[in-house]
């Protein structure tokens, strides 16, 4: 898909619909003038036409008005008929015009008792039938997936800090941290179990060794769609258990709150003290036994197409281009979307190919009147100068899918494009209203950061000022030639922020008394050929994230955000981490495109295509990545990695969807397996002294219904 909300806006042929409208009232008028008309007498030697009962009586037959009334004896010459006046001389049934409620005059037309008792043609819809039999159109459509995933030696060997590593040592793996020279983990396991041989006595515990991190996730998410007529719909998003682990509520296991945080919850007689006796699993409940609910509802919104646009308004997928930058994640095996509360306005002018856009967005708007001493109601938003504004204005050309198809066929260059502008600002911020500076919040202050919850806006908020001003262009560009395919995306933040923390201002502190400049800049691009009936595919992709020079490190420490040293400019680019490239660095250690650029030529082949659906294909990639500034690599150097991955799908498309080649639907199943080699840029500097680096693997299996 090519831009906005989910995709390709709906096309808006408003053209069409005024030209259509004005051909509506001329062909009313028409027939109200045909039906008001005199018929001529009939001639003097003709029969008397039946009368209205001989009509009601007489049944009808479909087949008598193809036929004609009477063949033509032989003696007579076959000479034409002029049309006689009259039903018969109706135009036929597909070109008739169909009495609807869009028709005032056509609504409020009363019929003759002569048009009543008159078989009627089937095609005719009068408006008590149309409104009485409609009916709005439930549609459910969505995913269902297990996924079992094994991490082999994804910390590479590094001895960091569990706080500053780049992928933290498993919890039960004992090793010596550089920076502080003693063992971390548990020092609980047998000579046999860690690996060292020896005496197996119980007395005899050695440190555990472990570099294998290995589990399995699932997920249920449903997207009802509500069609209530063809201009209006209502659609959501709705994920169950979402990336549950499995394995990780058993009934053993619940906290409970005490003082300012949780502790485990003691057993009682009817659950068992520790998982070795778990009888069942338990539904995850936030606060309880899991950081999130059973069911999270994580979008609802609806449109309606009027003649000369569209209105969308909730919270909606948020999609743009190749989704470098902006992804709806709703891919079969994604974790990350983007997700935004927006009411926007779409427009099209059909002959051309263009969209117009204009949304205003809710990207965050602080404190709320909510708190737990008056729950329901409606909140409202208890300060302007601390909301994240924005507003985004999009254009693009892009063919309709038929069109395109067309063009292609007869070798023609299809050429799509679009710009995404979008105008973000805030004034100050309450993102630590009541921390007190990173210590716990005595009773009675808000608990929590940024919106913070139960807070008494009048005393407890305590703001910043952070005079943030950005500018977030966004184009894209797609060639389509055959079966050649050619993208680019291209998007930049340019701005300033007069405060970069949460803390204390420090826009005097800033390199120049002026805050700090904003100026990071990303592109991605993918090729794609297809060969031997579209069986084949070879691609190659390439993009590039701006870094930063006086930055150390490519992503920002898990507990908190990238300080900034040396300059007064934010230069580190940041893809979405839905737009993945890899399997192990990109997409696990760095957790996403930032910092660096990357080379990916990859092939796939269908060995199996089955006109029911039925696909087996397999896929290979390499991807070489480098630092964008070498600074930022740990081992200060521009060479990161070399990865190979490998995939083996099957899928057995059963459903609804069979009949929509370019969806996936029914059974899929996928193996993947990837290898990275780190190189220089993720090696332990010289003076820490650090071990050699090993590769890491990853093995996943996926298995997934699609509806």
């Amino acid at each position: 898909m090519a831009c906005t909300s989910g995709g390709f806006l709906t096309r808006f042929r408003w053209l069409g619909w005024f030209s259509g409208f004005a051909v509506v009232l001329g062909a009313s008028g028409a027939y109200a003038q045909s039906e008001a008309a005199p018929a001529p007498p009939p001639p003097a030697d003709a029969p008397a036409p039946p009368s209205a009962d001989d009509a009601a009586a007489a049944p009808v037959d479909p087949s008598a008005e193809a036929a004609p009334a009477a063949p033509p004896s032989e003696a007579q010459p076959s000479e034409p008929t002029p049309p006689q006046p009259g039903p018969e001389a109706a135009p036929p049934s597909d070109n008739r015009l169909k009495l609807t409620p869009s028709m005032p005059e056509a609504a409020d037309r009363v019929a003759t008792p002569d048009e009543e008792a008159a078989p009627q043609p089937k095609s005719r819809i009068f408006a008590e039938d149309w409104w009485s039999h409609a009916r709005p159109i439930f549609e459910l459509h969505g995913n269902f997936r297990v996924r079992a995933e094994l991490f082999n030696k994804f910390a590479l060997n590094r001895h960091d800090a569990q706080a500053s590593a780049i992928w933290p040592q498993p919890a039960d793996n004992v090793y010596t941290p550089i920076t502080s020279g003693e063992p971390v983990g548990p020092a609980k396991c047998t000579p046999d179990e860690a690996g060292t041989g020896g005496e197996t006595s119980p007395n005899t515990l050695v440190p555990c060794k472990n570099n294998t991190q290995a589990g399995a996730n699932l997920r249920f998410r449903l997207a009802p769609e509500l069609l209530i007529s063809d201009n209006l719909r209502v659609r959501s998003q709705i994920d169950l258990l979402d990336n549950l682990v499995l394995g990780s509520t058993p009934d053993s296991y619940s906290v409970t709150p005490t003082g300012y945080g949780y502790a485990v919850r003691s057993p009682d007689g009817n659950v068992a003290g520790n998982a070795s006796q778990a009888t069942t699993a338990t539904p995850p409940t936030s606060g309880v036994n899991s950081l999130s609910d059973s069911i999270a509802v994580k979008r609802a919104w609806a449109e309606y197409s009027t003649p000369v646009g569209e209105v969308r308004f909730g919270r909606m997928p948020n999609q743009w281009g190749l989704g470098m930058l902006y992804n709806s994640g709703d891919g079969y095996d994604d974790d990350y979307q983007s997700t935004v509360d927006r009411i926007l306005f779409s427009t099209e002018v059909a002959p051309l190919d263009l969209m117009f856009a204009g949304a205003w967005d809710f990207p965050s708007e602080g404190a709320t009147s909510a708190n737990l001493s008056n729950v329901g109601g409606q909140p409202y938003d208890v300060a302007q100068a601390d909301d994240v504004d924005e507003l985004v204005f999009m254009v693009a050309r892009k063919k309709s899918t038929e069109l395109e198809q067309l063009a292609l066929t007869h070798g023609e260059l299809v050429v799509n494009t679009g710009l995404r502008l979008s105008r973000r600002t805030q004034r100050l911020t309450d993102d630590l209203s009541g921390a007190g500076n990173g210590s716990i919040a005595g009773p009675g202050t808000c608990q929590m950061g940024g919106a913070a919850l139960d807070c008494a806006p009048s005393t407890q908020l305590t703001f910043e000022r952070r005079g943030l001003s950005l500018w977030i262009p966004d184009v894209w560009v797609q060639l389509l030639y055959k079966k050649f395919r050619y993208e680019l995306e291209f998007a930049a933040f340019h701005g300033s922020v007069e405060n970069a923390t949460n803390g204390a201002s420090d826009y005097a502190s800033a390199p120049g008394g002026k805050g700090y400049k904003i100026r990071q800049y990303g592109f991605a691009t993918e090729l794609e050929q297809k060969l031997v009936e579209d069986r084949l595919k070879l691609g190659f992709n390439f993009g590039w994230a701006s870094g930063d020079p006086d930055e150390e490190g490519l992503a920002p420490p898990r507990s908190g955000s990238v300080s900034q040293n040396g300059d007064d400019t934010f230069s580190t680019f940041r893809f979405n981490p839905a737009y993945r490239v890899d399997l192990i660095l990109n997409r696990n250690v760095l957790g996403r495109v930032q910092g660096t650029y990357y080379f990916r030529p990859s092939v796939s082949y269908d060995f199996m295509r089955n006109p029911n659906g039925q696909r087996l294909g397999g896929q290979f990639a390499a991807i070489w990545t480098r630092a964008s500034e070498f600074i930022q690599a740990p081992g200060n150097a521009r060479d990161l990695g070399i990865e190979l991955n490998g995939s083996v799908m099957f899928q057995s498309k059963d459903g609804s969807q069979n009949d929509k080649s370019d969806e996936m639907g029914g059974f899929y199943s996928m193996l993947q397996y990837g290898v990275l080699f780190p190189m220089g840029g993720l090696d332990h500097l010289p003076q820490e002294n650090g071990p050699e680096t090993n590769a890491a693997q990853i093995l996943r299996l996926y298995l997934g219904v699609l509806f």
